[in-house]
């Protein structure tokens, strides 16, 4: 809409007067121009030619938290020419796409953007015709990773200098090779500190350096380990500017990656995961939203990663100590890790449904757990469409004759559905399994708190939770230690 436009909308109403109703009618067309003009000067557009892009789809898409979303997409010319555009509301972090290509990181800073190259696969091909930060990013994205190999270089030779007898009594190319370790270091924060403090990339380019640089100090740089986790601990993730980076997922996993890769023993591990999980939630706290979702991507990470008492420590402290709703699914998941802990009494249930028990007489099959003589009862919960079940419950039934030795029995828990399915499947099984073919809404499903399959408790005699193994492996390697060895 052009301005001789509401010139011409007024001229329309011979009989305009400037009554009260005229007036709202000249302010609200006023208002929706001014809007209207507002919007489209938020606008910026990014344009590029690659040759080997000719008629081809190419899409913008930006960041949200851990989710992406389509920004723009259009179709390239005979010349490989295409525009595109972003609005503020886009601000960050964005990629471009095309037809069997990679993506290729683009700043989205409110300025007009111009790319030309050969393809998007080879950010090497690319030049920045305009764009201030996506030029600077650029240049960064192609010297800093040739620092790093220098740096890593000159630290093999380093270490080769300082232990071999051979070279240490050479003084001088020790001290230039520490020189030159210092002048790549400081070059290279030279550019960052030289970058304006209001540019997105100011604060990007350090994040997106610290996450990527997990993997080269876990296995090259270790004395830097210590820092490089405290770095990652300082990260706030109620700043907007995280979710808009595409680094929200890369710094949380390469977080606790580290941790568990930093060579110290098991329970320093958890000690150090958990004083990073409270620096996370301390921030966390003021904002509900954030929280759910950092939260449970960060849940399902530990649990993925069998890291189970730093999940423990996660819902619990979610469930006892922060002061914000957390939605259902989540709280209920984590509601698990209180009611379902170690030394708590598990639930008790029946076997009243169908149930296959092998190694029982009719007369003497117990109907329910607490009936069992065993000192010890693994309670497993699979089924027969979970194909990891299928594995770990073939190791089981395996296992089942060593462990009964040393009274151990197994009760299996079918979330199947179907009457024969269950049969058919748990017929060759050589320890119990029952059905009551109610899938997750099965009562004993919900006491215990079961949200994935396989899931597997080890109790006692008196229904003690003595353990939540992870594996059949797990499982069998208590057996091992407590029971065979303890026996010996």
């Amino acid at each position: 809409m052009r301005l001789d436009a509401l010139f011409v909308a007024l001229r329309m109403n011979d009989t305009f007067k400037t009554d009260s109703g005229s007036m709202r009618r000249i302010a609200n067309i006023i208002i929706v121009l001014f809007l209207f003009i507002a919007i489209a000067y938020s606008q910026n557009n990014i344009t590029g030619t690659f040759n080997s892009l000719v008629k081809q789809q190419v899409k913008l898409e930006g960041f949200n938290g851990f989710e992406t979303y389509l920004i723009d997409s259009t179709q390239t010319d005979e010349e490989g020419k295409f525009i595109l555009e972003y609005s503020d509301d886009d601000y960050g972090m964005g990629y471009l796409t095309s037809t069997n290509n990679q993506p290729f990181i683009v700043v989205l800073c409110g300025e007009d953007i111009e790319f030309k190259g050969e393809t998007l696969r080879n950010p090497e091909t690319i030049q920045v015709i305009e764009g201030n930060q996506n030029k600077l990013f650029g240049q960064y994205a192609s010297e800093h990773p040739r620092r790093e190999q220098a740096l890593s270089a000159w630290i093999y030779l380093e270490k080769i200098y300082q232990a071999d007898s051979l070279f240490a009594i050479h003084k001088n190319p020790i001290n230039t090779i520490k020189q030159e370790k210092q002048r790549i270091k400081k070059e290279d924060s030279a550019f960052l500190a030289g970058l304006n403090p209001t540019m997105y990339i100011s604060w990007y380019i350090p994040v997106r350096k610290l996450a990527g640089s997990v993997s080269t100090i876990a296995q090259y740089r270790v004395e830097e380990i210590p820092a490089t986790i405290e770095a990652l601990r300082n990260i706030d993730y109620t700043d907007p500017r995280i979710y808009k980076s595409g680094l929200l997922r890369e710094t949380i996993e390469n977080h606790f990656w580290l941790i568990e890769n930093s060579g110290r023993l098991l329970d320093s591990v958890y000690i150090e995961m958990k004083i990073s999980i409270d620096s996370i939630l301390n921030d966390l706290v003021k904002d509900e939203k954030k929280l759910n979702e950092i939260t449970n991507y960060l849940f399902k990470l530990l649990e993925s990663r069998s890291l189970f008492k730093a999940s423990e420590y996660l819902a619990l402290k979610i469930l006892n100590e922060v002061g914000c709703t957390i939605n259902d699914d989540l709280a209920a998941r984590m509601e698990s890790y209180r009611a379902m802990k170690r030394g708590n009494i598990a639930p008790n249930f029946d076997f009243e449904v169908d149930c296959l028990a092998p190694g029982y007489q009719p007369d003497n099959l117990p109907q329910k757990l607490s009936e069992l003589k065993s000192d010890y009862t693994a309670v497993i919960f699979g089924a027969s469409w979970c194909p990891q079940c299928s594995d770990e419950l073939s190791q089981i039934a395996q296992l089942y004759e060593s462990w009964e030795t040393h009274k151990v029995e197994v009760v299996f828990v079918s979330l199947d559905e179907d009457r024969e399915v269950f049969k058919s499947y748990a017929k060759s099984f050589p320890f119990i399994s029952i059905c009551d073919y109610k899938k997750w809404e099965s009562p004993i499903v919900k006491n215990y708190f079961v949200f994935a399959t396989p899931t597997i408790f080890l109790l006692d005699s008196k229904r003690e939770i003595l353990l939540r193994p992870n594996s059949v492996n797990h499982l069998d390697s208590w057996v091992e230690w407590f029971l065979v060895r303890g026996n010996m």
